[in-house]
């Protein structure tokens, strides 16, 4: 799970250094406004998730949730077919 958590950090990072580049050049502000809260939220989740005892009883729903978030980018070559949900 660690792997994945990693992967869907870097994903998130990719994406706003994507966002930032459209909105300094394209003016992408809406785009922004939409997606980058979710992003957030997606990395918040992320690091709680590795913050988390693995005897925390919600430890299994949170890892499912980043499985299910991770999807996104299953198109990335990185991703792995296992961390499907």
């Amino acid at each position: 799970m660690d792997d994945l958590v990693k992967f869907l950090v870097a994903r998130i990072m990719d994406d706003n250094h994507a966002y930032a580049y459209v909105a300094d050049t394209v003016g992408g502000e809406a785009l922004l406004d939409s997606h980058l809260p979710m992003l957030d939220l997606t990395e918040q989740l992320a690091y709680d998730y590795k913050a988390m005892a693995t005897s925390d009883p919600r430890s299994a729903g949170l890892a499912y949730a980043l499985r299910v978030l991770a999807q996104s980018y299953a198109e990335h070559p990185a991703y792995l077919q296992e961390w499907r949900p």
